[in-house]
């Protein structure tokens, strides 16, 4: 189905459910442990449906560390089968509503040590079981995101194989453009093209800004189908991930970033680029919230289901069109259409206003 939808066109992927459930209050930072697809099933069937509503035509599992590794650090290693399998079912609940494709998820391990054989038996084990608790409950496709290592995402790819189902294979990039084996960007999707990767691409850390020249590479590279999910915080040359930026002086992840969020012009801005680069698979990470997807969907030429609502400024009081304005103070008019800057020969209600200063409206 996915492979399908990919060759009709873009598909739009999801947001960034785990930071968004957390910016709700209902996922611990830290930890970021989707308990909450049990606890709280329907915060997740909201969130779900507010994807598809802006847009989204693939939904993820909530599963993101929902493996044994991140789990038992929560005391919720008994739970491992009801979250993977609780968080497909909501996800299929709302995708059979809304025409939605649904990817199963899978996540970096934190087992994973290429200087310990025994680590990469470990690693696929805990992929087996997602993938086993996850399966039987609607998933369309898997997606492994957010791997840094190769080999780990050759493990992902197999897992994912063995099950019979289309992959999606995306790594993620903080500085180098290197695996942390130190394998080339290039020759990583290419090795993993070669065996059998049905999509590929990059995810998180990244803003659109730092992580487009990436994935254009990477269209370059492969045949197959490239997908890029980044973060909707700003980065910089100088701070080309979202873990360093600092707010304040000190560093602002995770609790700190609401100054760093990227407008929903900006992901518009991004989903178009991305199109022109020849990106089949075009979602968001961390920090990407409904109202970008909608922007970005509606870039993309879209209407969403959710379009109904968006913006009509021309009916505003103050700063729509001349048949609706109702403000009648010419200051609070001109610096809310034009900034402040522009407006300072203007006196506020009540003040008293220079005599050689116009007042807006006269000759």
């Amino acid at each position: 189905m996915i492979l399908e939808r990919l060759s009709n066109g873009v598909v739009l992927g999801d947001g960034g459910a785990v930071f968004e459930l957390e910016r709700r209050g209902y996922v611990s930072a830290g930890p970021f442990t989707p308990e909450v697809v049990i606890e709280h099933p329907e915060v997740v069937r909201c969130l779900q449906t507010d994807f598809a509503r802006a847009g989204a035509d693939v939904l993820q599992a909530c599963t993101y560390y929902a493996h044994e590794e991140k789990l038992k650090d929560m005391g919720l290693e008994s739970a491992l089968k009801e979250i993977n399998a609780n968080a497909v079912r909501i996800a299929r609940e709302v995708a059979d509503e809304y025409g939605c494709v649904v990817a199963g998820n899978l996540s970096n391990t934190w087992v994973y040590d290429p200087g310990d054989p025994a680590s990469r038996r470990e690693t696929r084990r805990q992929f087996d079981q997602q993938i086993e608790y996850q399966i039987g409950h609607g998933t369309d496709f898997f997606i492994a995101e957010t791997i840094e290592y190769l080999e780990e995402a050759k493990i992902a790819l197999e897992a994912i194989q063995a099950a019979r189902v289309p992959s999606m294979i995306t790594m993620g990039f903080k500085v180098a453009d290197r695996t942390l084996e130190g394998v080339p960007v290039e020759d990583a999707y290419k090795e993993l093209e070669a065996l059998g990767a049905d999509i590929v691409g990059v995810n998180c850390f990244r803003d659109p800004g730092m992580m487009l020249p990436l994935a254009a590479r990477v269209r370059k590279a492969v045949s197959c189908f490239v997908a890029t999910q980044p973060v909707a915080y700003r980065c910089s040359e100088d701070k080309p991930y979202f873990q360093v930026l600092e707010f304040e002086g000190h560093v602002a992840f995770p609790l700190e970033l609401d100054p760093f969020v990227l407008t929903r012009f900006e992901m518009a801005r991004y989903a178009l680029d991305a199109k022109d680069l020849g990106i089949d698979y075009i979602g968001g990470c961390c920090g990407t919230a409904p109202h970008h997807l909608r922007a970005m969907a509606e870039a993309l030429g879209r209407i969403a289901p959710n379009s109904k609502y968006s913006p009509r400024l021309a009916l505003h009081t103050i700063i729509g069109d001349q048949e609706h304005v109702k403000e009648k103070d010419a200051r609070i008019l001109c610096e809310q259409r034009y900034g402040k800057a522009h407006c300072h020969f203007l006196s506020r209600e009540g003040e008293q206003q220079p005599e050689d200063e116009p007042v807006i409206g006269t000759a």
